[in-house]
């Protein structure tokens, strides 16, 4: 019995050293992902809110734009890397995209995030058919 207790002595150290670094990157990985995800929501949050500001009656592209990058300074300015906003507004309505990449855990990895927003712009129209 004690020269096979002799013969596996040391497996479990082994085991360790190989089976702890795959855990610590597969946890990496979850973490990643989590972080992607909510990089994800705030880009599209930004995009809806920029689309807000610039579907208004008198606002500009310029305006959406400028509310959605303060959204992303606000909100996102930890989670989402090199933002870009691109806003465009015609007569009839107002696109609001951004993009950028999600905050890496694991080094090398760049993963995109992206959201577009479009709504249709405000204008008053006057009653015509009250007398």
């Amino acid at each position: 019995m004690r020269r096979r207790w002799r013969e596996e002595s040391g497996e479990a150290t082994t085991e360790m050293v190989l089976i702890v670094p795959v855990l610590l990157l597969l946890l990496l990985v979850v973490v990643q992902f989590g972080l992607w995800y909510h990089a994800q929501h705030v880009v599209q949050a930004a995009a809806q809110e920029g689309t807000r500001a610039a579907r208004v009656e008198g606002a500009t592209a310029d305006d959406g734009s400028r509310r959605a990058e303060l959204f992303l300074a606000r909100s996102g300015g930890a989670v989402v890397d090199d933002p870009a906003v691109l806003a465009d507004r015609t007569a009839s309505e107002v696109t609001v995209q951004v993009s950028g990449q999600a905050v890496a855990v694991i080094p090398g990895l760049h993963l995109t995030v992206k959201a577009a927003a479009t709504s249709p712009t405000e204008e008053f129209r006057p009653d015509l058919s009250a007398p």
